[in-house]
């Protein structure tokens, strides 16, 4: 197979899977299937709650009113029945693969996927995954539903890829297309033919690599390596307030020195750092062998929210603040800034801990998913910043330095406590920075 003879299926329209169909679209018949009845009208009216898309970009990409097979011009169609990708024949699944609530890989939407190409799979088809795993879950696990659902067999009548997805949410210098993209392939023709797709659509290019282990390994380890560092930084913040030193001065003074690393303290969520490196660790304590080093930083990074918690309670009790009566603002809900998503956002751990101390909290936040986070953590937000009044609160936390957020006049008072995990704000205008 050609890439000129290529129609493409995708699975999930995510964060991961719209900008991906939209980027194959434009040189190839491309159609994406999800099941969120309530996406798919939002798209389908050119609208884009995560902030990937733009409603003239998505608007003109739509062909909503044909059928997708190898020959028909580029385009995409959206849909939520998989027999509008029965005459695709490369498939791409790009759909959520979290941890459950004991930190545990959640691979449930990656089978449904899986079991749902299954069924469409042709002589001839090449099934790519994007969505995070361990290695050797495509070819352990995925690859013998494709063999049972489909009939067929594997690198005979059909054949795998993987290329993991690198979308950074909320970034719009580095996009889709400015991102090189690692591919592999269960053959050597696969993997030739995988990327060539990729680095017919992506303008940074692409790195083969041997095996479909060796990509699916070198995703886990992108997001495992930055939350160690983060996790390092972190507990040198703990470390420093215990001695009283301000800890964003000693890192500008180490960052002097042209090799040091530049990584900061905070709150580690989404849906990448937080998570991958509980992928390898299952893998490695399935085959016998127990980390350390990724696993300490995960206890470290989950435990942040606690320690902002406890420090913004010390700095409230300084200045003699009652704190069961006390009004708290939190600055701040999405994972990071700028971006709407609350996937493992580490906000949520700071606003559990201070409820505990009977706080009445209120959380503004206008970029975040305001439906979404009531549904998943049952918190109203305020979305707007003209309704909130910092003379109104007692403390006042900055979690997440969204651009709208400079628009408020903070400044400190002996009957207010403002804590700056983000460090953006004036040193002066503050009583604590993380």
């Amino acid at each position: 197979m050609t890439n000129q003879d290529t129609a493409i299926g995708i699975i999930g329209l995510g964060y991961v899977g719209l900008p991906l169909s939209m980027t194959f679209a434009e040189k190839y018949p491309t159609v994406a299937l999800d099941y969120n009845s309530k996406r798919l009208e939002e798209l389908k009216g050119g609208t884009d709650r995560t902030g990937q898309v733009s409603t003239e970009s998505l608007r003109k990409m739509l062909k909503p009113d044909r059928a997708v097979k190898p020959g028909v011009p580029p385009g995409l169609k959206i849909t939520e029945n998989a027999s509008d990708l029965s005459e695709c024949n490369t498939f791409i699944i790009a759909v959520p693969t979290p941890v459950d609530a004991s930190k545990r890989p959640d691979l449930d939407d990656l089978l449904k996927a899986t079991n749902t190409i299954g069924s469409l799979l042709k002589k001839g088809d090449v099934v790519i995954y994007e969505s995070t795993v361990y290695p050797g879950t495509t070819e352990d696990i995925c690859v013998p539903i494709l063999e049972e659902k489909s009939g067929l067999k594997f690198n005979v009548d059909f054949f795998a890829g993987y290329s993991p997805e690198r979308i950074n949410p909320g970034d719009q210098e580095r996009t889709i297309k400015t991102i090189r993209k690692v591919t592999s392939g269960s053959d050597q023709k696969t993997a030739d033919f995988v990327d060539g797709l990729y680095n017919s659509v992506i303008e940074a290019g692409t790195w083969k690599t041997s095996s479909i282990k060796v990509a699916e390994a070198a995703k886990v380890i992108e997001n495992a390596q930055r939350d160690i560092n983060i996790a390092f930084v972190n507990e040198l913040a703990k470390l420093f307030s215990l001695l009283n030193i301000d800890t964003g001065e000693v890192l500008e003074a180490a960052a002097t020195k042209w090799n040091f690393l530049p990584f900061k303290p905070g709150l580690v969520g989404g849906h990448c750092i937080g998570v991958d490196p509980y992928y390898l660790a299952h893998k490695a304590q399935e085959i016998g062998y127990h980390p350390e080093i990724i696993l300490a930083g995960r206890r470290t990074n989950d435990g942040m929210g606690n320690f902002v918690a406890s420090e913004l309670v010390k700095c409230m009790l300084a200045k003699k603040l009652d704190i069961r009566n006390a009004r708290v603002l939190i600055l701040g809900f999405s994972y990071k800034e700028n971006c709407p998503d609350t996937r493992n956002t580490g906000v949520y751990s700071i606003y559990r801990e201070l409820s505990n101390y009977g706080m009445a909290i209120d959380i503004c936040d206008p970029v975040a998913d305001v439906d979404t986070t009531m549904q998943e953590y049952g918190l109203q937000l305020i979305d707007s910043i003209e309704e909130i009044d910092p003379a109104d609160y007692q403390a006042i936390v900055l979690a997440v330095a969204h651009d709208q957020f400079n628009k408020i006049p903070l400044e400190k008072e002996a009957s207010r406590v403002i804590y700056d995990l983000k460090s953006v704000l004036e040193k002066s205008a503050v009583d604590k920075r993380l």
